[in-house]
């Protein structure tokens, strides 16, 4: 039986992959302090962890070096 051809593309993996991270003591700092600042704006906490995931997203997609370098490793 042949795949069936349909418009919506197969879904990608979601599965968070979870990593471990040390950080020093002024990095931390600036951390927090970011995370009262989002508070601040948004008049709802996060935890540090929840935003480092998107603060790193937000970082690669602004490296525009990165992007050309990653466009030509394949």
């Amino acid at each position: 039986m042949s795949q069936p051809k349909i418009k919506l593309d197969k879904l990608p993996d979601t599965k968070p992959v979870k990593h471990t991270i040390t950080v020093m003591p002024e990095l931390e700092a600036d951390l927090k302090a970011y995370a009262k600042v989002y508070e601040k704006a948004y008049g709802e906490k996060q935890d540090i962890t929840a935003l480092i995931p998107s603060m790193l997203a937000g970082f690669l997609a602004s490296d525009a070096g990165f992007k050309k370098a990653k466009r030509e490793l394949v």
